[in-house]
């Protein structure tokens, strides 16, 4: 398969030249499967903005509507996905940092134990667990101060989860930070024991100072609504209990979600993860500021940028994006420079700064005829972000004759086969099935579609697709149509 993906890469080359806000006909008007579908969704033409293109030629298939900004939801990933790629390289990693200002001796810490967060976007409990054990293998297995967490490499505001869509525990609400821990989010896996009568609890990461209840009673009815069953109560930061019950014919269930203080998500789940590592720890966590005379103890790098796309791209990961999104922020000369000791490659970022950053790389890429995006904060959860679907066209064919195109195509979700692409194809005797590389979006009132589709003409084309409306949902069979109609081209 990565092999396949790298070909079909390597081969995604050709002319840039499309029209900025060009509005003509698509030989003639949309496709009738696409206007069918639409129609079935009572959904008028006007709410659908497209264009699909050739790679290698000028000329549109269909362009509908393509100059129009719209709302592109989690689409708008190709745009930090692609600056991220030619402003960073696909190599770039982060790096999570750990100091002391005492002495390892005799097994313990003689000191506080300091973490600064470098933005990784996947530091999951995994690596931390791998962090913490190269620790204790330094001689630090006591530490006989605090535990002290900066985040002073992102310059964020504090923000209410639930301020987007009123879901606070969501895990794709959860803001960025530049010590992203697990997500902010906690793991609740449910395993029946019919003997006992009750759901067994399991929860991740280990939370210090939280009760999560271990058990709930069961239920014999259907499935259904499993979650709302639960009746769970997370109006207490220090607990996480269940009113109801679980349904037995559920079997296994698995629940993440947000925790519910996020500022004090990285204190507990530190400070668990600590422990449970074998870790003792006499004082307290707390944030603060590495001091400028730290020792360096250990690095513990991320993931390159190439693997972290794919999470990003095919499962459209919201806080990842924001993360990579504000690491473009640090490469501004405006940034202030970061507070603490040691070698610091980048400064302190904020989401200004980030799009300063990426409108400037766009006129440096597209020329000032092409209009930048409106973007928030670079992961598309946002009502506010536009931009045309010819603009993204115009990225995505850029994007093909890049010297690492292989990355950014094989960030993105193949059709019926992974990812949030896996819709598009369920039945693998269809033509876009293995045939199409996309990245989809969903909002409460938009639902998009972007990328590359091999027709069977053997064209390679660039398919951008949005429906902005309140019965968005209704109509994303009109963009599947879309992209079928492209695949099974022909002439």
């Amino acid at each position: 398969m990565r092999r396949r993906l790298l070909s079909v890469a390597l081969g995604l080359l050709g002319a840039l030249s499309l029209p900025a806000c060009a509005q003509g006909p698509s030989r003639e008007g949309l496709p009738a499967p696409v206007l069918a579908a639409l129609q079935r969704a009572q959904v008028p033409a006007s709410a659908l903005s497209a264009v699909v293109v050739p790679l290698d030629l000028a000329e549109a298939r269909v362009r509908h509507q393509s100059g129009a900004p719209v709302n592109p939801a989690s689409v708008m990933k190709l745009v930090t996905s692609y600056a991220a790629i030619d402003l960073l390289g696909p190599e770039h990693t982060w790096r999570t940092r750990f100091y002391t200002d005492g002495v390892i001796e005799g097994g313990a810490l003689r000191g506080n134990l300091y973490v600064r967060g470098g933005g990784d976007p996947k530091f999951v409990l995994e690596r931390i667990q791998d962090t913490f054990y190269a620790l204790h293998d330094q001689g630090a297995q006591v530490v006989l101060g605090d535990l002290v967490l900066d985040h002073s490499a992102f310059d964020l505001p504090a923000s209410d989860p639930g301020a987007f869509d009123g879901e606070p525990l969501r895990p794709y609400n959860a803001a960025p930070d530049a010590l992203l821990v697990n997500f902010k989010s906690v793991i609740l896996k449910f395993v029946p024991d019919a003997a006992a009568g009750v759901a067994r609890v399991l929860s991740e990461p280990p939370m210090a100072g939280m009760q999560i209840a271990t058990t709930v009673p069961l239920a014999n009815g259907p499935c259904g609504d499993w979650r709302g069953a639960l009746r769970a109560r997370f109006d207490d930061p220090a607990r996480i209990y269940f009113e109801g019950r679980y349904p037995a014919r559920c079997g296994e269930g698995q629940w993440p979600v947000a925790y519910q203080d996020p500022p004090n998500y990285a204190p507990r789940a530190l400070e668990g993860l600590w422990r449970s590592t074998g870790g003792l720890l006499t004082g307290r966590v707390r944030d603060g500021l590495v001091p400028a005379d730290a020792t360096l103890l250990f690095e513990a790098t991320s993931l390159p940028l190439s693997e972290i796309l794919i999470d990003v791209n095919q499962w459209s990961n919201n806080v990842m994006a924001q993360q990579i999104f504000l690491t473009l922020g640090q490469l501004t000369p405006q940034a202030t420079p970061l507070a603490g000791s040691g070698p610091l490659p980048r400064p302190v970022s904020n989401f200004e700064q980030a799009r300063g950053v990426l409108q400037a790389w766009w006129k440096r890429t597209f020329g000032p005829a092409v209009p930048a995006p409106l973007i928030d904060n670079g992961s598309g959860l946002s009502r506010d972000e536009r931009i045309t679907p010819e603009a993204l066209a115009l990225l995505l064919r850029h994007a093909a004759r890049h010297p690492r195109a292989e990355a950014f195509v094989g960030s993105l979700a193949v059709a019926g086969m992974n990812g949030t692409a896996r819709r598009y194809a369920s039945d693998p005797r269809s033509p876009v099935y293995g045939n199409a590389w996309l990245k989809t979006g969903t909002l409460r009132d938009v639902t998009g579609v972007a990328g590359y589709v091999n027709a069977a003409n053997g064209v390679r084309y660039v398919v951008v697709a949005f429906v902005n409306h309140p019965d968005a949902g209704a109509a994303r069979p009109a963009l599947e149509a879309l992209v079928e109609w492209t695949a099974r081209l022909t002439d």
